[in-house]
């Protein structure tokens, strides 16, 4: 799915206010990956803490929403933009690119439960397809 200039000024309107509690939905997001996805605890079993509130969940939670930032900023080039996070994630940390998708509709809850009010349907749409391209582009180098 392709972006328009609609969708990507949606995505940044979102993203402004986001940002300022981006560590929490990361965190929020990455918890909850963990807890509904069992299977995603395999890429962090050298944790010794794999609560909500531990510190490593926190740290990596505030790791992916600055991928998420650079993604925004990136916006009108994805696959360029994301392709050094791709081939870390392909290459040293092997993660199977299904689960970009898993973390992705996680973190979309969490919005929507933590912004309701700017959370419209279009939202909605523009973030989805947003993340639909983070996800892509971060497959990249799996091909």
């Amino acid at each position: 799915m392709s972006l328009t200039d609609k969708d990507k000024a949606t995505v940044k309107a979102v993203w402004a206010k986001v940002s300022k509690g981006a560590d929490a939905v990361g965190a929020d997001a990455l918890s909850r990956m963990l807890t509904v996805y069992p299977q995603t605890k395999t890429y962090f079993a050298h944790w010794s803490d794999l609560s909500a509130n531990s510190a490593s969940v926190k740290n990596h939670g505030k790791n992916v929403m600055a991928g998420v930032a650079l993604a925004v900023s990136k916006i009108d080039d994805l696959t360029a933009g994301l392709l050094e996070l791709s081939e870390q994630h392909a290459f040293q940390l092997r993660v199977d690119p299904a689960n970009f998708k898993i973390l992705s509709h996680c973190i979309l809850v969490v919005i929507a439960s933590l912004y309701p009010k700017d959370f419209t349907p279009e939202a909605h749409v523009a973030m989805d397809k947003f993340f639909c391209g983070v996800s892509l582009a971060l497959s990249e180098r799996y091909r």
